[in-house]
């Protein structure tokens, strides 16, 4: 067995469901982090990334979602990955370090030598064995995976300067309203254990801040509407920022994909870049055809082992079928995600689409949207059990759970 001095704990933070509205109504069944892509749920993805860190002792899942609804899924990928991986629910929001504080004793149980933090809305091929080998060697408290994006984008993100001989983190800020940087904060940390110090002194100012205020009762009373929680702190605002420039905080720029998922949009373009992955990972979970006795496969497809596609139907590039589904004659799928139980009737066409649970597609149906995955309408979202009557057309279009469509609909939210 490897030393306590080289374990290594992960922590991935799935956030709670009041953090997924806009990732309504996908979210209006299932966890934002179990939602699949590429047919696996969404956290299984950096799951999967940290099975490959060397010395892995532990994975913690964080956040104040119940924990029945994480709990069958915890004890499926312990079993299946053989690594254990425990759900921790915050009695309340602590913000990012603040969580990570708040369950300090357990996270430090391995005497873990470095903690690898990651948010679960986060897409990418997570080079973790490489980042934990640069952070070594940089011999600071922490290392932020960091990538280029464009100027315009950049200030949707934490944007950051680095040193570019050292990679030392020089300076960070939060979703700046003036261009500071083309290299973002990407959401994946590794830390020495020190984080926790560093949080406790955020904590103590916070309180002896928050002492100084109560000799005021009118600068208490003007705060207090503004003032967040004493026990709440960001790893942005909080720790990244003020240890810029110290030698404590240094970069690893990933060139590999990189996305954030906060809509049904995003979710749909990072089921295909997973699957683009699979091809390099685990091509046996992608599926293959040539319209003989199986369908027609062109392109990444996952289809699971319990879908009954039909052999004259043609799927791809960027299609996961999830289980019980059913593919009809004719039908021709691209750039989607097909939920559980969904039936696409014969000679169906489904085109840069989400089909929610237990819907149906009739036949001759078309169901599509233009494929601008960051427009609010650029794709076409089915929530679960929507029933497309035949020969209808549903273009950009979001359609709550339980409508049936009759009539043709494009650019519409049917409530």
């Amino acid at each position: 067995m490897a030393g306590s001095e080289q374990r290594v704990v992960a922590v991935i933070m799935v956030g709670g469901p009041t953090k997924g509205t806009r990732f309504r109504p996908l979210s209006l069944n299932v966890p934002k982090p179990l939602f699949p892509l590429a047919g696996q749920p969404m956290v299984h993805h950096p799951i999967s990334a940290c099975r490959r860190i060397p010395n892995l002792a532990q994975i913690y899942l964080i956040g104040f979602y119940e924990e029945r609804e994480f709990a069958l899924y915890v004890s499926s990928i312990s079993n299946e990955l053989r690594i254990p991986v425990r759900y921790l629910r915050e009695d309340k929001p602590h913000g990012s370090a603040g969580g990570l504080y708040s369950f300090r004793d357990y996270i430090m149980e391995d005497s873990p030598s470095h903690i690898v933090l990651l948010n679960c809305d986060v897409c990418s091929s997570f080079p973790l064995p490489d980042m934990l080998e640069a952070h070594k060697k940089y011999g600071g408290m922490g290392t932020l995976l960091v990538n280029k994006v464009s100027a315009e984008s950049a200030n949707q993100f934490g944007e950051l300067v680095a040193d570019p001989e050292t990679n030392e983190l020089l300076h960070y800020t939060e979703k700046p309203e003036t261009f500071v940087s083309d290299l973002i904060n990407c959401g994946v940390y590794i830390f020495t254990p020190n984080i926790f110090s560093a949080i406790e002194d955020v904590l103590k100012q916070k309180k002896d801040r928050a002492n100084l205020r109560r000799v005021s009762s009118f600068e208490a009373l003007q705060s207090a509407t503004k003032a967040l929680p004493a026990d709440f702190v960001r790893l942005d605002q909080d720790i990244l920022s003020p240890l810029a420039g110290k030698k404590e905080l240094y970069t690893y720029q990933t060139l590999d994909f990189w996305e954030q998922i906060k809509t049904p949009g995003m979710s749909l373009r990072c089921s295909g870049l997973y699957l683009s992955q699979f091809r390099r990972t685990s091509p046996h979970l992608l599926a293959s055809g040539d319209g003989k006795r199986t369908a027609t496969i062109v392109g990444d497809v996952y289809i699971h082992p319990s879908a009954k596609v039909h052999s004259t139907s043609k799927i791809g590039p960027n299609v996961s079928i999830s289980a019980n589904a059913r593919v009809g004659a004719g039908a021709r799928l691209i750039n989607c995600i097909i939920l559980d139980d969904v039936e696409i009737m014969e000679n169906a066409v489904v085109i840069h689409s989400i089909v929610g649970w237990k819907s149906s597609i009739g036949k001759w149906s078309r169901v599509q949207g233009e494929g601008d995955h960051n427009a609010k309408l650029g794709i076409t979202i089915l929530g679960e059990a929507v029933d497309v009557e035949d020969e209808v057309v549903v273009v950009n279009s979001i359609v709550l759970p339980n409508k049936t469509l009759n009539v043709s609909v494009q650019e519409e939210i049917i409530l």
